[in-house]
């Protein structure tokens, strides 16, 4: 793949008109970074110092020891002589002004637009990775653009979004980034959420969950050898990252990508499904989507509907009171049902609100509290 074709895709993914408009607002166009050197650095905030000059970064749990001059496995964090950078602070290679159902949240402002924002650098491997052309690249790799903080703001107000969202790539590898552009969000009125792996340390999640509304995380299986051969990562952490965003009160979803033959089957579901219901609640929706071929799991057919379904029955009679159906657009498995009377009281087609028949966080029909963000 040549350079302008990556290029292409990733502004592609931005949009011609959010970039316009990020460079009104202050942000300067740097297109594809010559050398790694022209990149931004500020220091790291999450990592110690060893001898020899070398750091240990300990933002997340591949906990990578670092040489002079090299960088983690992440690609966008590096050692310059015994001190630790960040290279991707405020450097967006991907802006566009999502409706809030396509992260997906659900339970969160239906209806409404969230700014959405990345930078390059993942600090997994999914073989399935939909965003491969920026989450696989170093940041010189990409086109992208100086994105500050509170020019982001001003982005999302000029495109009346009312919420933010980092995702795309992996925030947890310019979770500086995450942390900073949270506070300026929070100061305009605008709400800040993520979209991650949950791949990260307890301690860097707690300083920043308290700034956030809102967190998507996305379970990729319930064993650890998926994660292991699949993933790049493990399972345990993203598991421990789930109960800290229940036990800080952060608004959660949680979205399970069903891949055939490799985490769709009907016990592996029912033990991840009951895990959800004993360790975060019944009201933490879980959303089973469609796996389409991708990257460097080509082989694979889609996943087949009946699946999808099958999960969704699993997740019901486990408990869970809000279990949806992704990447089926129309399906009723899209929809928010009342777990007390029955009623639809969202109704999705795709990542479009036709319905929304809640009365202050509640069902219309028999006053039953429907959890969630909603204003």
């Amino acid at each position: 793949m040549t350079i302008d074709r990556r290029r292409l895709v990733v502004l592609g993914v931005a949009g011609a008109a959010c970039w316009w408009h990020a460079a009104a607002s202050g942000a300067r166009p740097r297109g594809r970074t010559a050398a790694p050197d022209d990149l931004p650095a500020r220091e790291a905030s999450w990592y110690k110092k060893l001898e020899e000059g070398r750091v240990e970064c300990e933002l997340c749990p591949q906990a990578c020891t670092v040489a002079d001059m090299e960088r983690g496995m992440c690609g966008v964090r590096e050692n310059r002589g015994g001190t630790y950078y960040t290279l991707v602070h405020s450097l967006a290679c991907a802006v566009h002004v999502d409706p809030i159902e396509k992260k997906p949240f659900f339970h969160v402002m239906p209806g409404e637009k969230a700014l959405s924002y990345s930078t390059a650098g993942c600090n997994v491997e999914c073989k399935f990775c939909q965003n491969w052309e920026l989450s696989q690249f170093r940041p010189e790799q990409v086109a992208a653009y100086d994105l500050p903080p509170e020019a982001m703001i001003r982005v999302a107000r000029q495109n009346g979004a009312k919420l933010t969202a980092a995702t795309y790539g992996e925030p947890v590898v310019f979770w500086e980034y995450v942390r900073d552009a949270a506070r300026s969000a929070n100061r305009a009125g605008i709400k800040p959420t993520v979209v991650s792996n949950g791949f990260i340390k307890p301690e860097p999640l707690r300083e920043v969950l308290p700034l956030l509304s809102a967190v998507k995380v996305d379970l990729k299986a319930f064993t650890d050898d998926f994660y292991q051969q699949q993933v790049r990562g493990r399972l345990q952490p993203v598991l421990d990252t789930l109960r800290l965003i229940r036990e800080a009160g952060v608004w959660l979803e949680i979205v399970v990508l069903l891949v055939p033959t490799l985490n769709d089957g009907a016990a592996e579901i029912k033990r991840l499904s009951s895990w959800v219901r004993t360790n975060l609640g019944s009201d933490v929706p879980v959303h089973f989507t469609r796996f389409h071929p991708t990257y460097r799991l080509t082989d694979l057919p889609p996943t087949p509907v009946a699946t999808l379904e099958r999960a969704w029955r699993i997740g019901r009679e486990a408990g869970l009171d809000y279990v949806y159906l992704g990447n089926v657009p129309g399906h009723p498995g899209e929809n928010t049902v009342c777990p007390g009377c029955g009623e639809i009281v969202i109704r999705r087609v795709g990542f479009q609100v036709v319905k929304n028949s809640l009365a202050d966080g509640a069902c219309a029909d028999c006053g039953r509290e429907i959890p969630g963000v909603w204003s």
